[in-house]
């Protein structure tokens, strides 16, 4: 019944979200599309589109669910209040973190 959701922002929808915003955001998408799931850089995409998402309050039944995960992912890329330089400086903090996390799991 809603084989269309995922725990946290599914990768697999990133592509779907290019063409919402300026040339330096899909610059930001074709360059994260071609990274190993495993990089800083799309682990950094992922965080952060978790947060502008609220994947982790979606529930089975809210509407956002219903709707599922594209257009969720869809809206909260429109509905960003800055412009594309301030949704990649949210898109570079969140690779620091990443990397910062990583970085603390090796030592």
């Amino acid at each position: 019944m809603y084989d269309h959701l995922e725990l946290l922002f599914p990768s697999n929808i990133i592509a779907s979200l290019r063409d919402l915003r300026g040339e330096a955001w899909q610059a930001l998408v074709d360059e994260v599309r071609q990274k190993p799931a495993t990089s800083v850089e799309h682990l950094g995409f992922v965080l952060m589109m978790t947060r502008l998402a609220r994947c982790t309050t979606c529930t089975i039944d809210s509407h956002r669910a219903i709707r599922g995960c594209a257009a969720c992912a869809q809206k909260a890329i429109t509905r960003f209040k800055g412009d594309d330089k301030a949704l990649l400086q949210t898109y570079n903090q969140a690779c620091q973190e990443v990397a910062a996390f990583l970085q603390a799991q090796k030592a």
